[in-house]
């Protein structure tokens, strides 16, 4: 939401108030706490590509040791990059596209089978509790 320098109310999207931010500078999205470059195409959808992503775990826990959990992170985020640039959908065929990768690249295909099946697929807890109210025009 900071990303921009102006938004109109929308309760549903918990912004209960019209926000000109005027000239403040522009903020960056930060992943931080349980990603791995499993999940690469997930978050460069959510938070774009100029983003912060600190994968502590998902490099120091690599089983080849840091350098290849380093190299994994580097490797998938240039797939889906160049899966993007060729006009692929790189969100719904993410797994798909780090697997061909992975094919090429062992520390990738470690990290994957490590840590493949962790994503961000679940029902948000996060509703909003906010009904349309008619208002007099």
């Amino acid at each position: 939401m900071l990303r921009s320098g102006r938004y109109e109310a929308d309760p549903v999207k918990g912004l209960y108030f019209d926000q000109d931010w005027v000239s403040m500078p522009a903020t960056m999205p930060v992943a931080s706490g349980g990603i791995h470059a499993g999940q690469m195409h997930q978050l460069l959808h959510h938070l774009g590509e100029d983003v912060v992503l600190q994968f502590g775990g998902g490099t120091i826990g690599h089983p080849m040791g840091i350098a290849a959990g380093a190299e994994a992170n580097r490797v998938a985020v240039e797939a889906m990059i160049k899966a993007r640039n060729e006009g692929a959908d790189y969100l719904a065929r993410g797994p798909e596209i780090l697997r061909a990768a992975a094919k090429r690249n062992r520390p990738l295909e470690t990290a994957l089978s490590t840590w493949g099946d962790i994503t961000f697929d679940y029902a948000s807890t996060d509703t909003p509790d906010v009904a349309a109210t008619p208002t007099p025009a």
